[in-house]
């Protein structure tokens, strides 16, 4: 994979999967307002399975023991990543644009300005 290309791929997926729960939205008869609460509620809902998944791994909960893996972790964390870009292709058609933007700016607040490059420097002899 490119990893040039591979966010654009991942955008063209949420934004075929946003259509998609659109679509069957529609077919319900909710308003896109609707949809949109029921989205953000749909991160909610995969946040508490990620949160369930922990407890597992950990093995906190005295009744079940150790009933998830990390990888079970991982997986639920992509869940609540995929549902919340899922949520932003919904309510924005310009999604994977503001999201870079605001990675951008909140990004900021915690990583060091990139340094620019040097300038280039001329290795070419001149001619004789």
């Amino acid at each position: 994979m490119n990893p040039e290309t591979e966010p654009l791929a991942a955008w063209d997926t949420i934004t075929a999967l946003a259509a998609r729960f659109d679509a069957s939205d529609a077919e319900q008869g909710l308003r896109p307002e609707e949809s949109h609460l029921l989205q953000v509620l749909k991160i909610g809902e995969e946040f508490g399975e990620a949160a369930q998944a922990v407890i597992g791994a950990k093995g906190t909960n005295p009744r079940k023991g150790r009933s998830h893996s990390w990888e079970d972790v991982h997986d639920e964390v992509c869940d609540v990543v995929i549902t919340g870009m899922v949520a932003l292709a919904r309510m924005r058609p310009d999604a994977a644009a503001y999201f870079a933007g605001q990675l951008a700016l909140k990004s900021a607040k915690f990583l060091p300005a990139p340094v620019p490059p040097p300038p280039r420097q001329d290795t070419r002899r001149p001619p004789e």
